[in-house]
């Protein structure tokens, strides 16, 4: 009988050792009511906050589809909803200018993260004007890689009972950002290079162009505070000529007119060109919709771009 024994519990041993270790592990529970509440300025930090913290945090998202935040002002509900809060996630570097002062004060007693800065300094665009950083840096997936750790950080500061599941969810998460970045990489590749040509309204793009080697023409500056000029329009209809674009595009949070100018100037000049689509840039689309969320924006920008510029559709 003792060597019976002894044989089921070496068996035991045995299978509890070949069983893989992401197997063996079980899963972390999620949280049956939230425990923080957390305010995120726009939508695309908003959604990492949901793939990341689930339902230990009830998220409060201040601008929603097609609001532009380089023009958004908090109002006496916002600055309420932000004093209500555990900690606030906001882009940065200069993106929500009217807000800035807002954010400076409120980080005296509370957490406020500006997720922009955790992009290695070296790896920021600069305005060459007014040389200000380029604060859309969730157009590079790669980038937006170091802003998700950077939010996952935070939350397990704030929330150390659930730092298992926040490292496990966001290991996740940064595994479907990796095949988002492969998946860009394959799509623009399609695209001979010649006509790697991105013209939008403001420049928005500038870290797609340079991540997925995309040649980018915006006649508004990096913030839609600024104005297009005459001649940065004349420039880039000029482009537009030269190149043979067939097709410009419109951004879901800035007004069309300027794109609008862009394609009845080349037509002046004889060049025919189409606004092949619509593209999120500083907002998603609405909730609900695959648009809605960080993933599904960026790859509907890229399924518009590559399908107006080869002039064929493009499977999502």
């Amino acid at each position: 009988m003792k060597h019976s024994a002894s044989l089921v519990v070496l068996v035991v041993l045995l299978s509890l050792a070949l069983v893989p270790p992401g197997l063996a592990r079980q899963e972390t529970p999620a949280c049956e009511t939230p425990e923080l509440q957390v305010v995120a300025t726009i939508g695309m930090i908003a959604d990492v906050v949901r793939n990341i913290a689930g339902t230990c945090v009830d998220v409060i998202q201040l601008m929603g589809s097609g609001v532009d935040p380089h023009l958004y002002r908090a109002s006496e509900g916002d600055v309420l909803t932000l004093l209500d809060a555990n900690v606030v996630f906001y882009g940065g570097l200069d993106l929500e200018a009217r807000l800035a002062e807002v954010f400076e004060r409120m980080g005296d007693y509370k957490p406020t993260v500006a997720v922009g800065e955790a992009i290695p300094e070296e790896k920021l665009l600069r305005d060459p004007v007014y040389n200000l950083p380029d604060p859309h840096v969730w157009m590079d997936v790669e980038l937006w890689m170091h802003a998700t750790e950077r939010i996952r950080d935070a939350l397990i500061e704030l929330d150390p009972a659930h730092e298992t599941l926040y490292q496990e969810n966001t290991d996740a998460y940064l595994e479907e950002l990796k095949a988002l970045d492969d998946y860009v990489h394959e799509q623009i590749e399609r695209v001979p290079r010649r006509q790697r040509v991105l013209v939008t309204a403001h420049d928005a793009f500038a870290y797609f162009g340079r991540a997925y080697d995309i040649e980018v023409f915006a006649p508004q500056g990096i913030t839609t505070t600024s104005e297009a000029g005459v001649e940065d329009i004349r420039k880039t209809i000029q482009i537009i000529v030269e190149r043979n674009v067939p097709a410009v595009f419109i951004e879901s949070s800035v007004p069309p007119d300027i794109v609008e100018a862009i394609v009845e100037g080349a037509a002046a000049q004889g060049q025919e060109v189409r606004i092949g689509g619509q593209l999120f840039s500083d907002a998603m689309g609405e909730d609900g919709t695959p648009e809605g969320t960080y993933i599904g924006m960026i790859r509907h920008n890229v399924v518009t771009i590559v399908s107006a510029l080869l002039g064929e559709d493009v499977d999502e």
